[in-house]
């Protein structure tokens, strides 16, 4: 029985591992391995229960006790390399995958460096050494998000100091009444700056359009600037001299006030970044002026308390009075003081001493500045935020002026008004071309791509074209609004455009415009048959259907010239354009095969072979475009094949250590 038993033990134990599974070799998803590992789990248990019913007689509790614990032991082993596994694939982020509409136009260098990015396929040592390599080399970017929001922190006690230092050196009772609360953010704000000193050492900068990463370059950039000397004299500890003078001396801290560019920084990134700069400035502009009407107030309760309080009308009154001779009615009131004088209110009590006139006399200098400012910055961001309004309202009011002296009817007046009206409102007044008129091509076309980006995926010519037109034709776009009821083209016409709608529906109408043959969506194009002067076309350059607008409809125009410009080196995107055509004038009946054919053989040898020629480049080209993707997905698989490989041995490893410790257990 006891030789049984252990022939049992010996073949559930020599028992082959699990295979792993096709999603493990992938690395795709977690839940996979996890549920792979659940398997042998199950696997185990059933074997453990088959094992717990080997034993029939008391005699051989005490082996069945001893292969339970193995069993559990082992179990806790793969739950350990289980959570292992799952711990380091959780370390990698997935990347979102880009559109792939997106991906094939930004061309196959920048895919291939996504893929890589995305490959997650690294040996452990390798990463280890780049870790470490990378914090050898910080290096921070000033253009990056990280430094933005370093100099948000920065910001924070810089203004804390501007603010608080010079109340608390003027205000006693403020200064004595939280002093455990001063010295504990005055002691924050200086480890701060200490890190700002740090980052600033490892800010990086651009030579040659290059992001700066030597160490040594960038310690000298920084430190023979007159910003590291305002910087080191900001952390002078003078704070010391409280052993002598005592802790009541904030005034000894106002070097800390030298620190103030990187508040300012953190403004102008501030209003680059925000979508409405108009109300930062604005807000900006507020900041600034309480500012200076704050320290105001506390020099002109500095000026009060060293004249003497109540020893005329001008200063501040009498403290003794109880009155005035809290902490709170001392600063309104030195505010509200301040606030009348800078803004040239005036209402104020007269000066009596020379000291106070001379003060009064550089307040009002300083409120005429600010009033200035104010009205001048106020007006210019007011005028600026009704610029765009004010020009359309500007064409609006020509376009009347001119209907009313014309004598427009009424039915034409009001079509054109709402016409207006629906660009305003859905804001599509705006020229598109003038606002990024200042942009490079490049960027210009990937905005107009990313803006347009849902109307341009379904459109069927631009699916099949290279990356090099889809930026030529996005840039000759030209955006076009249609009322309800207008024809967009009539049958006959001679056709100098091509239509892609991007927003609203079209319907093609027979010609009494009641009778719907077809209705055009979002995506759609029309028009390229006869701009395209396709061989045996019936209809030559001529419109061969009435397409009427339904509703407001908003199109995308490419001219014929502009067409003809972009296809010239692109022969394949021509190719489909004509295909498409013949199609649809084969259905409708609108193409004379005989003398398409007549037109391709009585080409000269010299298009022939110019043709021929183009052939061959398109093929040359597509076929280095496969070579390179065959080298990619070869080295991609080489690295899976390595990586299942260590796998497969890891797991034979464990499954030998596993099957050597049940054997000692045994013996």
């Amino acid at each position: 029985m006891t030789a049984k038993s252990n022939g049992l033990h010996r073949s559930l134990a020599n028992s082959p591992p699990c295979p792993p599974t096709a999603a493990r070799v992938e690395g795709d998803a977690e839940g996979t391995g996890l549920s792979t590992r659940r398997t042998c789990s199950n696997q185990d248990d059933t074997s453990s229960e088959q094992r717990r019913e080997a034993p029939l007689d008391g005699g051989e509790n005490s082996s069945a006790s001893a292969f339970q614990g193995r069993q559990a032991l082992a179990r806790i082993v793969r739950l350990v390399l289980v959570l292992r596994d799952w711990a380091s694939r959780s370390l990698h982020e997935e990347q979102q995958r880009p559109d792939p509409f997106l991906e094939r136009f930004q061309g196959p260098e920048l895919q291939t460096v996504a893929a890589s990015a995305g490959n997650n396929l690294e040996d452990e040592e390798t990463e280890e050494e780049n870790k470490k390599k990378k914090w050898q080399t910080f290096v921070v970017d000033p253009a990056g998000d990280w430094y933005y929001r370093w100099l948000a922190v920065i910001a924070v006690p810089v203004f804390y100091n501007w603010c608080l230092l010079v109340a608390r050196a003027c205000f006693s009772d403020l200064q004595k009444t939280y002093v455990v609360l001063w010295l504990l953010l005055d002691y924050i704000s200086d480890s701060i700056y200490i890190g700002d000193i740090v980052i600033r050492l490892c800010t990086g900068f651009l030579e040659q359009g290059l992001l700066v990463r030597d160490p040594k370059k960038l310690r000298d950039n920084y430190i023979h600037t007159l910003q590291f000397k305002l910087d080191v004299l900001s952390i002078l500890p003078t704070d010391l001299a409280y052993f002598a003078v005592g802790l009541h001396c904030p005034e000894l801290r106002f070097n800390r006030l030298l620190h103030f560019s990187r508040m300012f920084e953190f403004f102008d990134r501030t209003e680059t970044r925000t979508s409405h700069p108009n109300i930062f400035r604005i807000s900006n502009l507020v900041l600034y002026i309480l500012v200076i009407i704050h320290w105001n107030a506390c020099i002109y309760y500095a000026i009060s308390k060293a004249i003497g309080f109540g020893e005329d009308t001008w200063v501040y009154p009498n403290i003794t009075d109880p009155e005035y001779g809290y902490l709170t009615r001392e600063y309104v009131y030195c505010l509200y003081w301040s606030t009348l004088t800078l803004t040239t209110i005036g209402e104020t009590p007269p000066p009596v001493r020379d000291e106070e006139y001379l003060f009064v006399i550089f307040d009002f200098l300083i409120g005429v500045l600010i009033f200035a400012t104010i009205v001048g910055n106020v007006g210019s961001m007011i005028s600026n935020m009704n610029a765009t309004r004010a020009e359309f309202q500007a064409k609006v009011d020509a376009i009347k002026h001119y209907m009313q002296f014309r004598k427009v009817s009424k039915d034409m007046e009001t079509k054109v008004i709402k016409w207006f009206d629906y660009l305003w409102t859905n804001k599509k007044a705006v020229d598109e071309r003038e606002v990024l008129k200042n942009l490079p091509d490049k960027l210009r076309a990937e905005i107009a791509i990313n803006v347009h980006l849902e109307t341009l995926k379904k459109v069927r010519i631009f699916q099949d074209c290279e990356a090099g037109l889809l930026v030529e034709l996005v840039l000759k776009l030209r955006p076009q609004v249609f009322s309800p009821g207008d024809y967009i083209c009539r049958k006959g016409d001679i056709g100098k455009e091509m239509y892609i709608i991007k927003e609203g529906k079209l319907a093609v109408v027979a010609d009494d415009g009641m009778t719907q043959y077809a209705l055009l969506t979002a995506g759609g194009c029309f028009g390229e048959i006869s701009i395209l002067n396709i061989k045996g076309s019936k209809m030559g350059n001529r419109r061969t259907a009435n397409i009427r607008s339904l509703g407001y409809s908003d199109l995308f125009c490419l001219s014929k010239e502009d067409l003809m410009e972009a296809v010239t080196e692109y022969p394949d995107a021509k190719k489909v354009l004509e295909d498409r055509g013949r199609e649809i004038l084969i259905k409708e009946g609108l193409l004379d095969e005989s003398a398409a054919e007549a037109s391709m053989e009585g080409m000269s040898t010299e298009e022939k072979l110019d043709r021929l020629a183009l052939n061959l480049d398109t093929l040359h080209t597509r076929f280095g475009r496969l070579l390179t993707e065959y080298n990619d997905d070869q080295m991609k698989l080489k690295q899976r094949i390595t990586v299942l490989e260590s796998k497969i041995m890891q797991q034979d490893l464990e499954d030998y250590f596993s099957d050597s410790s049940d054997s000692l257990l045994e013996d």
